[in-house]
């Protein structure tokens, strides 16, 4: 038997007067997986989020989590810890007040201290909030969002502001989340942490999808690319190539492995050096660069 899947969004529409912000939006989010929800500025994800989180009414459509419409709180909120880009924690409450503050909250059970040592914040337990640099507010924030080990946790441009140590420190807290068997849903614009940790990608533009698959899927949808120079002169080349603004050429190919292939033989033939070699498949980033000029 197939599970419910943890979010169920069925023809969603968000309307804000006469702009539509959402249109027919439909997706599912599987139990245990990390569901990466990206979009262009303005593209409608923000108000999509709201919705799934409980904090606006659909204008038509429907969203279900846990099986249960989010605006039903009581049953919904416990199981759900969200991180906000900016969550306006009190700046006169120390960090240990607001932790305890939001598990009570939550209604979840945890300790104060696990949850402040999973996010190196425990030396700042006396320190007013007002107090704290950007990255340890951006750690607070995920602290408040993973107390009590919440069953699915949405995280909102979690790393901003992060030194490295920390955004490491913070991917391995989310590992350790999954194996226990946590739900995320991630926004990013950092398309490379989208790119190699999510299970499944969801691109919106313009209040609609343009695309959803894993990683593979969706870079599959653009050819691979090869890029390299040339000694001249040169004899014809073996593939078709367009010649970039800085002497480069590039060759476009959904046939990479035989492409690459035919075009080294070439090389070894004519006892040519391709010169800054580069061959790989399309990056995620050119994706997302597709579906925004579409």
């Amino acid at each position: 038997m197939i599970s419910t899947p943890v979010i169920d969004v069925d023809h969603l529409n968000l309307s804000y007067g006469d702009f539509h912000a959402v249109k027919d939006l439909s997706f599912q989010v599987r139990r245990g997986e990390l569901y990466a929800l990206l979009g262009t500025n303005g593209a409608g994800k923000t108000s999509a989020l709201e919705a799934i989180e409980g904090h606006r009414a659909a204008t038509s459509g429907s969203v279900r989590v846990f099986g249960r419409s989010p605006r039903d709180r009581r049953a919904v909120r416990p199981r759900m810890g969200i991180m906000l880009q900016e969550s306006g924690f009190s700046p006169d409450l120390t960090v240990r007040e607001t932790v305890r503050l939001i598990g009570k909250l939550t209604r979840r059970g945890d300790t104060v201290d696990r949850v402040l040592g999973v996010v190196d914040l425990t030396h700042k337990a006396g320190t007013k909030v007002s107090q704290l640099s950007g990255g340890e507010k951006r750690r607070l924030d995920f602290a408040t969002a993973v107390y009590g080990a919440p069953e699915l946790i949405f995280l909102d441009e979690p790393t901003t502001g992060l030194d490295i140590r920390s955004r490491d420190a913070l991917w391995d807290a989310v590992d350790r989340l999954r194996e226990d068997g946590s739900t995320i849903v991630l926004t990013t614009h950092y398309l490379e942490e989208a790119q190699q940790r999510a299970d499944r990608i969801g691109l919106m533009h313009q209040g609609t999808f343009r695309r959803e698959g894993t990683v593979s899927e969706l870079t599959r949808t653009l050819p691979a690319t090869v890029r390299f120079s040339l000694p001249a002169p040169a004899p014809a080349l073996p593939l078709p190539a367009t010649r970039e603004s800085d002497g480069t050429f590039l060759v476009q190919t959904f046939q990479l492995q035989k492409d690459l292939h035919t075009l080294l033989g070439w090389a070894h033939d004519n006892a040519l050096d391709l010169r800054e070699l580069q061959a790989g498949p399309t990056r995620l980033d050119d994706v997302f660069r597709a579906i925004s000029s579409e």
